[in-house]
């Protein structure tokens, strides 16, 4: 970017400038701490200058946006021209319960549904197997069979809305249940928009809610993907998610490199699968955690955009422009959330849904200040909804692109982050690729390291938390929460037992043997899910015949 006489120049003003005004005012006023450092404890300069990126090249690592590499952005108009979708996370109790939730977003400006589901659904249980006992609708809501689903969108035109799923191991059946119900209210398959998480990957390194082992769960993946590119080409049937491998205690490079790292293994079984890559790429998607330190997060958005677009023309061979978009969907963090104090969570979620804005995201969910003590009230979600909103519409923030690209702090931190990033993917490489890395607990063992530094250093007070170790406060903040039906469980434990008296039982055992034939060969599943699912087979008895067919994991010990 600069002559090497400019740099040479440069080296010298800063120079000169140390031992002189620096030095003076350090002799009279020291710094407030010896070392600076960021959320994912990298050391943070005092000043960035020409010289942190005397050898980035404008055109080929910045460049313009809406065009390659994309650093600065997928679109060329970025939110000038749209505004990012809000969407708020939203799911508890019954599908009724929800449902109201939903609409109620829907009246107060949400522009896209988002649904959380219960852990038994997560798990592939049904509400009344005794696995689920007393884990009903508590971190999102139930759902059990197409019936649910029915109940959880209607009234809610699923030709006119963009619905975002947070499901995996089940992520098939769940989809194949949303596909069913837009049937019953005439929409077709391809009418249909909207995100299935459906990231595996990150269950067996962060989250742990899987089922099956990690080949067999792969194929259902790679069946979605297949499924979609051929038949619902405006859904994105992967959404690969960073944000649960930081809420496990990543740093900001290790959600990076792992979660691309998973994303460019979803597209080599892709093509494994005899799929074109750009028949299926455009349609993967990412989800992003915004953390506490603001340039860092937008710098590791950035760098995202730069390696997805170089690793997908060069490494993948993509033609299509639309296959080198990195397009995300982002929260704020929930691991930052304190229950001390929880109405400066509303601050915290401001600077990560402002730093998710400045790095170009297409998509926002924004928590809610009680989500450290229960699932959000209403009242907490407004002003969760409102956050982005006075952002939108008060802030100026989206009059302009990338206001702080070309910034020698930000630019610094995206080359930094980038490097990083592949740093890791050679690791990953070393050990043989994303499976066997994660059957070895390396990525599990780097952020169980990362997780332990970050607390160690609260614990020490050497990083301060308003409200938890700095600013404590002796009387508690009352703040209502959330109050679910208590009449929720015996609806849903009705609903089901009534569904399973009135379907064809026929029909049923039909469907599920031929999803068994189907599980057992090669061929892909979804359209046999489908059949079952209209049928009103159940989610737990879909999942009984995948586990007879393909088992279930158990996780290795790695330390």
């Amino acid at each position: 970017m600069y002559t090497p006489k400019e740099i040479e120049q440069y080296k010298q003003d800063f120079e000169h400038w140390e031992k002189t005004t620096l030095k003076e005012t350090l002799d009279r006023h020291p710094e407030r701490r010896e070392e600076f450092i960021t959320t994912s404890s990298a050391p943070v300069k005092r000043l960035y200058t020409p010289l942190d990126i005397a050898e980035t090249d404008y055109q080929k690592e910045i460049g313009l946006p809406g065009e390659y590499p994309f650093t600065r952005g997928v679109h060329s108009t970025m939110h000038r021209g749209r505004l990012w979708t809000m969407r708020m996370f939203a799911g508890f109790g019954a599908a009724e319960e929800t449902n109201q939730r939903f609409k109620y977003l829907l009246d107060q400006g949400q522009t896209g549904l988002s649904t959380a589901f219960d852990l038994p659904t997560l798990m592939g249980y049904d509400t009344d197997e005794p696995e689920a006992l007393g884990e009903f609708g508590k971190c999102g809501v139930a759902i059990s069979s197409l019936r649910d689903m029915e109940c959880l969108f209607d009234g809610i035109p699923l030709d006119k809305v963009s619905t975002s799923m947070t499901i995996n191991s089940p992520a098939a059946i769940i989809w194949a249940m949303y596909i069913a119900a837009a049937e019953k209210q005439g929409v077709r398959e391809d009418q249909l928009r909207g995100t299935l998480q459906n990231d595996i990957l990150k269950e067996y390194t962060a989250q742990k809610e899987y089922i099956f082992p990690p080949h067999p769960s792969m194929r259902l993946v790679t069946d979605t993907i297949e499924y979609g590119s051929k038949n619902v080409p405006l859904w994105n049937t992967v959404s690969i998610s960073g944000y649960h491998i930081r809420e496990a205690g990543s740093t900001a490079a290790q959600e990076l490199a792992f979660t691309l790292a998973d994303g460019m293994e979803y597209v080599r079984w892709g093509m494994a699968r005899g799929l074109d890559v750009d028949d299926f790429a455009p349609r993967l998607s990412y989800f992003f955690n915004a953390h506490n330190d603001f340039f860092e997060e937008i710098a590791k958005y950035r760098a995202a955009r730069r390696i997805w677009a170089r690793e997908m023309r060069e490494t993948f061979g993509a033609k299509n422009p639309r296959s080198w978009l990195m397009r995300f969907h982002t929260q704020t963090a929930g691991a930052s959330l304190t229950a001390q104090q929880p109405e400066i969570n509303i601050i915290r979620v401001a600077v990560q849904a402002l730093a998710a804005v400045l790095g170009g995201t297409q998509s926002l969910h924004t928590n809610s200040m009680d989500e450290a003590l229960a699932l959000p009230s209403e009242h907490a979600v407004t002003v969760a909804l409102r956050t982005q909103q006075v952002l939108a519409e008060e802030s100026g923030v989206a009059n302009t692109i990338d206001p702080l690209g070309g910034s020698y702090f930000v630019e610094a931190a995206t080359n930094r982050m980038e490097a990083q990033a592949y740093e890791y993917f050679q690791r990953i490489e070393d050990l043989g690729g994303v499976l066997p890395a994660i059957e070895r607990g390396f990525f599990q063992g780097e952020i169980a390291d990362a997780a332990y530094r970050y607390q160690k250093e609260i614990d020490q007070g050497k990083r301060k938390v308003i409200g938890v170790n700095a600013y404590n406060e002796d009387h508690g903040f009352e703040i209502p929460l959330l109050s679910m039906d208590p009449e929720g469980y015996r609806r849903q434990v009705t609903r089901l037992k009534k569904l399973r008296q009135e379907r064809d039982q026929g029909r049923v055992g039909q469907a599920l043997d031929r999803l068994r034939i189907a599980c057992q060969g090669t061929e892909n599943t979804m359209p046999h899910i489908l059949n079952a699912v209209r049928a009103y087979a159940t989610l737990g008895e879909i999942v009984s015949v995948m586990k007879g067919v393909f088992g279930t994991y158990r996780e290795q010990s790695w330390i």
